[in-house]
């Protein structure tokens, strides 16, 4: 069943700390979706050009929730997996980890590695500001001019804010919290007599 809130990353940090001469760079910040995800990733990546792992992770609220890590040339699982770990224990979603290492010359090992990895996200979270926030669903709704003032009645009696567009048809685009999902759809087909269109 899908929850009704996330919680998530209101405001991103970033931390930096020395292992046995290895450089450290820890963030966190918030990514609603892919795209936004691996462009921040890319972003980071640009910003540094020279270092020699750039190890990310990322949660998504989605059914189900959307996983992703990479453990970018560090030996598999001592680097990926440990900040998505993190992540995970955390229970944050629309989030994203990243770690920028430079290495200073000397080997971790790989539980020197995930202790590392996992420090620097649980640090960066520290530092960041966490929000509990209500899970929405953008839908896209298209009447025609008869019943636009029907769906504008019924959207604005369960307080949701909502951008209407008037063109041949009216289109509307709504986020719904996901606890009132069900019964703002069945509200909107009965008082159209399902004449409105919905498209998630």
């Amino acid at each position: 069943m899908r929850s009704e809130a996330i919680r998530t990353v209101l405001e991103g940090a970033s931390i930096e700390f020395t292992v046995r001469g290895s450089r450290f760079i820890g963030l966190v910040t918030s990514a609603s979706n892919h795209e936004t995800a691996e462009q921040i990733i890319e972003e980071v990546s640009d910003e540094h050009p020279d270092a020699t792992h750039i190890v990310w992770a990322y949660r998504l609220a989605d059914e189900p929730t959307i996983e992703r890590c990479d453990d970018a040339g560090e030996p598999g699982g001592s680097a990926g997996e440990p900040v998505l770990s993190v992540l995970k224990s955390e229970q944050l979603l629309n989030v994203v980890a990243i770690v920028v290492r430079y290495y200073g010359g000397t080997n971790l090992g790989y539980g020197g590695l995930v202790r590392a990895y996992s420090r620097s996200v649980s640090h960066a979270l520290k530092a960041a500001a966490i929000q509990t926030t209500v899970r929405t669903i953008r839908y896209h709704i298209t009447t025609s001019y008869d019943d636009s003032g029907t769906v504008a009645s019924v959207l604005e009696s369960e307080d949701l804010e909502y951008e209407a567009v008037y063109e041949e048809r009216v289109n509307y685009d709504v986020l719904i919290p996901v606890a009132k999902e069900n019964r703002v759809l069945d509200r909107l087909k009965s008082a159209t007599s399902g004449r409105v269109e919905v498209e998630r």
